[in-house]
């Protein structure tokens, strides 16, 4: 059993719009799937994300499976668009990945921490460079 598996798609893609775009071949659902959960892998990389993905039914958590459904749905719809909503596809998608990206550096306590890697204890922020800066004042007299 994965992650993900196709028969739970449905709550995202109609059984019947799944049947037309893949021709009845679930090979084109489970490559979309694997490439959501890679590309949310990627936007995890504080996270215990061996872990994360070996969690079944209800240890995985809620919102994280919510947008893996989503973006595993655009990447299935981008072969074919037959009767289904590219537009609200795609804000779904959009919105997975904002969500991902605003998470990336913060402690989820629903997801678990990376393990500790040999040699970088002395290095809590593990080569990664946190910087920014006031927002740009525009004074007009």
């Amino acid at each position: 059993m994965a992650y993900l598996e196709v028969e739970e798609m449905t709550t995202h893609i109609y059984e019947e719009d799944m049947d037309t775009i893949s021709h009845g071949d679930d090979a084109a659902m489970m490559s979309a799937i694997d490439a959501a959960i890679e590309e949310v892998q990627g936007y995890l990389t504080k996270y215990d994300t061996g872990k994360i993905f070996a969690a079944r039914g209800k240890e995985r958590n809620p919102i994280l499976l919510l947008f893996v459904k989503d973006i595993a749905a655009w990447h299935f719809c981008n072969i074919c668009n037959a009767g289904v909503d590219i537009k609200m596809r795609e804000k779904r998608y959009d919105r997975a990945i904002e969500w991902l990206r605003n998470n990336q550096n913060r402690q989820n306590p629903n997801l678990p921490a990376a393990p500790e890697q040999p040699g970088l204890q002395e290095c809590r922020c593990c080569g990664e460079i946190a910087f920014g800066s006031n927002r740009k004042r525009d004074n007009h007299f």
